[in-house]
């Protein structure tokens, strides 16, 4: 039975709340919060739904609803039902590991850094991070083991050595275990360790150095001389960091996506210092905009599970409701949390060094072999071929008003992009803007050298364009007798957004639509949009490289001197052409016979 959603609307009430949509089974489909139940609930039985979103309402059976006080009680709740309930249509985080740390204990006179996974604090010592890795934190206690000599035995072994053990003689300990250090010199070590993990090597630097220079005061020497070493590895240290700064507890959030495949890349921050990153490749169930996307992100990120809320979280994206998840964030926290996509200095830098994280990570996720094989698979099921297609050819045209023209060719095979043979072709002697001549001049360039034995033939071949590109190459491999290759035409939908694309295949009657989220539609998206990328950087280099080269430069006669007396006599190359032969043979080395071959080449 359908659900009646009129009936249900007069009932609802207009206050914040969440809302929980279920299907025929009783099963959660999805759960949201609103500001106004009532409006939010009516805005999906409306039209203008996108096709995920339609297919949700579609198996609606029932819909219950929990007013809360307030819209950050709503979003508290929201997410404690999300994590509870993995509704298949919200954002789900797979990754509910807890983040790794550097425990020191304060039950022992000669404390170890230790690493922890640590989900609740206990009052037994302090913790430090979190830190994005396992990787990370190992590399950290490294590190300060290798600087401050910190012991990293269990206790038990501390505890039974009447002798000093290997990492005391390639001097990674300074031995405590058997008394060869003083606890309050420990002590001191440990603090300076610690404070290196928080972010304040410089001062750990400054007070070195001054004991440094206190110890060579006292003829102390050897001590002087450990105290240098120190110090030169903490300067090493500082030099590897990424950023120096003052301090700042941040996490930095950035998201990339492209048809298919999404990826949101966490920064961490801590005391200024860079710790690393953690990738993410939430499900987005309703086809959201990467705005909302990152929102719904923000909010099971930290309010979802139990994680370190830090200072400030810096997102790629302004997303919807920041300040409301800023006060949520900020209650949760029992701190001021700021929540921002705005930002400047170091911090831009943090927020770029996100977005390049999350678009190689997803980089890497297209060029999987697991995606990339069942990409091709979907595609031959969507052609109808017998085989897998091992080579795909794709072709784009890019220009600006006619200026410059330049299509690209670009292929994949079963490894992904192949980028060495990649090719451009420049296209001259068509008329300015005339695609399809451009197009006809590269398929016929390229389709010849292929039948004087260069390059390999394509299984399939991609036109961006529609109907006409698609006629075009048909009538180019009517003409040179091309056999054995599929056409392909790729038409934008109406809005040209990603996902309503309509395919031709072979011929303007045969159209085939595929589903947004079919693998083969992914691929077709994937060389579409790198060969238009491909043909635009060709564009831009070849437009620039013109518009930098003077056409003076190209007649014959005009040398580099005569170059300069034109462009001084008339005040630029503007002004040269416009200029008339006697105005041309005024200028100094100019004769008359060579003012009218500039005039000629000038204009024609």
């Amino acid at each position: 039975m359908n659900f009646d959603h009129r009936h249900f609307l007069d009932t609802v009430s207009e206050s914040p709340g969440i809302y929980r949509m279920l299907d025929d089974r009783g099963e959660t489909l999805y759960v949201g919060k609103a500001r106004r139940l009532k409006a939010r609930l009516a805005s999906y039985f409306r039209g203008a739904l996108n096709a995920k979103t339609q297919a949700l309402v579609a198996r609606i059976a029932d819909i219950q609803v929990t007013v809360t006080n307030s819209e950050t009680e709503a979003l508290l709740l929201e997410q404690t039902l999300i994590k509870e309930l993995r509704p298949p249509y919200n954002i789900l985080l797979r990754d509910d590991k807890s983040y790794p740390f550097v425990f020191v204990t304060d039950r022992h006179p000669f404390p170890a850094l230790e690493y922890k996974r640590a989900r609740t604090r206990r009052g037994d010592g302090r913790y430090l991070g979190p830190y994005p890795s396992s990787g990370a934190v190992r590399e950290s206690l490294s590190l300060m083991q290798k600087i401050f000599r910190i012991r990293n035995c269990e206790d038990s072994v501390f505890a039974h050595r009447t002798r000093p053990c290997l990492q005391y003689q390639i001097q990674r300990c300074s031995a405590p275990c058997v008394g060869y250090i003083s606890e309050a010199d420990y002590r001191r070590d440990l603090e300076h360790a610690v404070q290196c993990l928080e972010g304040r090597s410089e001062q750990v630097t400054r007070e070195l150095s001054e004991e440094m220079e206190a110890a060579s005061r006292a003829l102390e020497f050897e001590e002087a001389a450990r105290l240098r070493d120190q110090i030169q590895q903490l300067r090493q240290l500082q030099q590897r960091q990424f950023v120096d700064t003052a301090g700042g507890d941040a996490d930095v959030l950035a998201l990339a996506s492209r048809p298919g495949a999404l990826c949101i890349s966490v920064l961490t921050v801590r005391q200024g210092r860079l710790l690393g990153a953690r990738h993410h490749a939430p499900s987005n169930g309703l086809d959201l905009g990467p705005e909302a996307l990152l929102g719904d992100f923000v909010s099971q990120f930290y309010l979802g599970q139990a994680r370190e809320i830090p200072q400030e979280v810096i997102t790629s994206h302004r997303i919807p409701d920041a300040e409301l998840i800023a006060r949520a964030l900020s209650e949760r926290a029992g701190r001021r949390v700021r929540l921002t996509d705005q930002v400047r200095g170091h911090r831009a830098q943090w927020k770029e060094l996100a977005r390049t994280n999350a678009e190689q990570q997803l980089a890497s996720q297209l060029a999987s072999q697991a995606q990339l094989s069942h990409r091709f698979e979907a595609l031959r099921e969507a052609l109808g071929l017998e085989a897998v297609p091992r080579r795909l050819e794709c072709y784009d045209i890019s220009h600006s008003h006619g200026e410059a023209t330049v299509a690209s060719c670009v292929v994949f095979d079963e490894n992904g992009p192949r980028k060495s043979d990649y090719r451009r072709f420049n296209i001259e002697g068509v008329a300015a803007g005339d695609d399809y001549a451009a197009m006809r001049q590269a398929l016929v360039r390229r389709f010849k050298r292929l039948a004087e034995g260069e390059g390999e033939r394509p299984d399939v071949l991609i036109v961006d364009g529609g109907k006409g590109q698609l006629n075009m190459a048909r009538g180019v491999f009517a003409e040179l007798g091309v056999t054995g290759v599929m056409l392909l035409g790729v038409a934008k939908g109406t809005t040209r957004k990603a996902g309503l694309e309509t395919l031709f295949v072979e011929t303007i009657d045969r159209s085939l639509d595929l589903d947004g989220a079919s693998p083969a539609l992914h691929l077709i998206q994937h060389i579409r949009d790198e060969s238009h990328r491909f043909a635009i950087a060709g564009h831009r280099a070849r437009r620039d490289k013109a518009r930098r080269t003077s056409t003076l430069q190209e007649i014959p006669g005009v040398g580099p001197r005569r170059r300069r007396e034109l462009l001084r006599f008339f005040g630029g190359l503007q002004g040269v052409k416009q200029a008339s032969r006697e105005e041309l043979a005024r200028v100094p080395g100019i004769s008359d016979t060579l003012a009218a071959a500039i005039h000629r080449a000038l204009h024609g």
